[in-house]
């Protein structure tokens, strides 16, 4: 893989909307009585304080931190499925008879220096290629994608805890970054996962406050395209942008959002996308 292009990406819009995800979950979980961080999230075997963890847990990867060890070997839990889930579970077991006040606090702690840390970093080390959860890429992409998994997260705090994001708390600079990450994955998501044929071409038509087109021809290769050329697409999924980026990131849709998806043109492949729409690990 040496041939792929490395994504440069804008240190001051990345970090802003890195800085805003955090500022976020900090001032929603702020006062959270004990008994809501054992609010089962919908990512199986975790709850609130899980979730939190498991962003602490990374946050303190990314500084140098080694993980704890655990009580048990996690690698034998169900919901555990590679290398990247022993190091979240680690923590996970590791925080979980620490109070949610306490958490938030470590939270808090970890994500105040990571900002000293990112803000510092030379755009030389920001541009850098190292490994991310997306292949060899710069570090500028990673960041992108820690805005993609802490808004995720965030989305899947609101949904155990039964609020869910207002229309205007969907605007914004984390939402619109990942989205954006979300986006530059769909090439493989209909390409390689859905195989749609050669010569398709894919627009995802996501409404609500989270509106956007994105576009995929299938040119030789599945990839993201500014627009078809003139040529109408052949393949059109429409949904609630929220609801898209539940579906992308295997989790099932926010209950107090429209849970329509209308399918358009070829039906076959439509449905083969949406059915192949997660691409998390």
């Amino acid at each position: 893989m040496a041939d792929r292009p490395v994504t440069k990406l804008d240190k001051s819009e990345v970090l802003t909307g890195l800085f805003a995800v955090w500022d976020d979950i900090a001032a929603l979980l702020d006062g959270l009585p004990e008994p809501e961080w054992q609010a089962a999230s919908p990512l199986p075997g975790w709850d609130v304080k899980a979730l939190v963890a498991h962003m602490i847990g990374t946050e303190s990867f990314l500084a140098g931190v080694p993980a704890p060890q655990p009580d048990i070997d996690v690698s034998t839990l169900e919901h555990v499925r590679n290398d990247i889930g022993v190091m979240n579970e680690c923590w996970v077991r590791y925080l979980a008879a620490e109070s949610g006040a306490d958490v938030l606090k470590r939270f808090r702690d970890i994500t105040d220096d990571r900002r000293k840390a990112l803000t510092q970093m030379p755009a030389e080390e920001w541009d850098a290629v190292t490994m991310t959860p997306v292949g060899p890429e710069s570090y500028g992409r990673f960041m992108r994608v820690r805005v993609f998994d802490c808004w995720m997260h965030e989305q899947d705090i609101r949904v155990a805890l039964g609020r869910p994001s207002a229309d205007d708390q969907l605007a914004g600079p984390p939402s619109e970054l990942s989205l954006d990450e979300i986006a530059g994955t769909m090439g493989y998501v209909v390409g390689k996962r859905a195989k749609a044929p050669e010569g398709s071409r894919v627009l995802f038509d996501l409404t609500g406050p989270l509106s956007r087109s994105i576009r995929i021809s299938v040119d030789g290769r599945a990839q993201l395209v500014e627009d078809f050329g003139g040529l109408d697409p052949t393949v059109t999924i429409r949904l609630d942008g929220l609801q898209f980026t539940r579906l992308a990131g295997g989790r099932p849709m926010c209950p107090r959002r429209s849970q329509d998806v209308d399918l358009g043109g070829d039906g076959d492949v439509a449905g083969r996308i949406v059915e192949n729409l997660n691409f998390v690990i």
